[in-house]
């Protein structure tokens, strides 16, 4: 009796543990996966198509500004703890809108799909044949693109044996540790490489919108500007300056409202239907012309200072005094325009492209790789040369030493990139402290100063990571 109760429970055991195996191989009828998905070359572009939509330089540039001297706060202000360089690990400011892991690993793991998809794709036809080195160049630029980013937020060394973040090649679940900063360049610098020649040379229409060869070079030059690679920085910003012209003063202000797309190899198409509206970063939009919308970030008393109001195009490009907020009680009447996109009220309020590579940026990382070199003619010269397309009757200056020079093109970048997400980065790399003035605090007893070196000029790795990945190391200064 009991040998047929056991033999009897054996069967239904193996019955059981066979309708499983059978129900985990029945595929699902509902789901698209990456053999399906990215069969075509269409699919695969569709794949890029869609990794450019999920990009988000908008998070770096309000990082920027708020964590260094470019804003002060205005008519709201919930954001004390990284205004005022209080966050930790576990910050609700940091989790919520400054947090890079989710938004560029993912953009990294469809990149990587894709290259993995390529090379058996199905070509439609000879165009579609073509198109495949394109989308490839495409898939490797935003790779490196993305991993440059997040070395940005969590590690912005040029010592080879500090910890970067982890390069991810392939698409994987695994927890994976990082690694430092040699090996993780070594990759970057090598995806741009062979993303290089696999890119388009024009840059004209829609392709402004996807990555080209001039958009390599300027991300080749700002990666050789952080790892203080000066000669390489020289080289590849040539290659972008020669490629895309400075924008003549006439044309400057016609860059910020999309009138055209001077000095721009690369942006990010932002429109209203699709939430593009950067300008909102610093004030809500608008009920009616005169109903002007809620401000939260205004332009710093210490940056509204160092332009030539008079003479220089930058000035009334980014930032005026309205005088519709004069004497209607609100605390700032100073406004950022650089995003302010149409007037006040219309439908493309605060709506403009995000510019990610700009010739003037390339101007001043080869200023600074030539003043490391003690190439102060030449430093000199790029300098004048970007101060003289934005001031009118602008007069040249000869740079005396290395550190006048690096302290002129400190400032410039200052008043030239400001809202384009590079201060706080910046400073950091230089390892020179955020200093505010007096009239730029947000409260009476808030801090002045974010000594250079301090270990908030780093995030950290968020917590929700730290938990779910148990090889992976935390920042130092933070605690989980």
């Amino acid at each position: 009796m009991k040998k047929t109760k056991i033999l009897i429970l054996s069967a239904m055991l193996v019955s059981t543990l066979f309708s499983c195996q059978k129900l985990v191989e029945i595929k699902e009828t509902d789901l698209i996966a990456g053999d399906v998905a990215l069969k075509t070359i269409t699919n695969n572009e569709q794949g890029i198509i869609g990794a450019y939509a999920a990009m988000n330089v908008e998070m770096g540039i309000l990082l920027n500004a708020v964590f260094a001297d470019e804003v002060v706060t205005a008519d709201f202000y919930n954001a004390a703890t990284v205004h005022e360089w209080q966050y930790t690990s576990t910050d609700i400011s940091i989790r919520d809108s400054y947090t890079a892991f989710n938004l560029y690993y993912r953009i990294i793991d469809r990149v990587n799909r894709v290259l993995a998809a390529l090379p058996t794709a199905t070509a439609a036809n000879a165009t579609d044949e073509a198109k495949r080195s394109r989308l490839r160049g495409e898939a490797l630029f935003l790779r490196a693109f993305c991993h440059f980013e997040l070395y940005r937020y969590y590690s912005n060394s040029a010592v080879g044996t500090d910890l970067a973040m982890a390069y991810m090649e392939t698409p994987s679940l695994q927890p994976q540790a990082r690694i430092t900063v040699a090996p993780y360049f070594q990759k970057l610098k090598a995806d741009l490489a062979a993303a290089k020649p696999l890119l388009p040379t024009d840059f004209s229409g829609t392709n402004v919108y996807r990555a080209t060869q001039a958009a390599a070079s300027a991300l080749q030059a700002r990666t050789a500007l952080y790892l203080k690679e000066w000669n390489d920085a020289v080289t590849f910003s040539t290659e972008y300056i020669n490629a895309v012209p400075l924008a003549s003063r006439a044309n400057f202000p016609g860059i910020w409202t999309d009138a055209n797309s001077s000095e721009t190899a690369f942006k990010l198409s932002r429109t209203a239907s699709l939430g593009g509206r950067i300008g909102s970063l610093w004030r809500a939009t608008s009920a009616s012309a005169s109903n002007i919308g809620g401000i939260t970030w205004t332009i710093s008393q210490k940056l509204w200072n160092m332009y030539d109001q008079a003479n220089d195009i930058r000035f009334s490009s980014y930032a005026k005094d309205e005088p519709l907020l004069v004497g209607s009680g609100r605390k700032y009447t100073r406004l950022i325009t650089k995003y302010a996109g149409t007037a006040y009220g219309t439908a493309a309020e605060n709506v403009a492209d995000a510019k990610v590579f700009r010739t003037a940026e390339m101007y001043l990382i080869r200023a600074e790789a030539r003043a490391e070199n003690n190439d102060l003619v030449g430093a000199a010269a790029d300098l004048n040369a970007l101060r003289a397309a934005r001031i009118n009757g602008y007069t040249p200056v000869v740079l005396a030493s290395k550190d006048a020079a690096i302290s002129a093109i400190m400032d410039e970048r200052f008043k030239e990139l400001a809202y384009e997400g590079h201060r706080f980065w910046d400073l950091k790399r230089r390892n020179l402290p955020v200093v505010r003035i007096t009239a730029d605090l947000p409260q009476v007893n808030a801090a002045t100063t974010l000594p250079a070196g301090n270990f908030r000029f780093l995030l950290p790795i968020p917590n929700a990571e730290i938990q779910a990945n148990p090889v992976i190391q935390q920042n130092p200064g933070y605690t989980n």
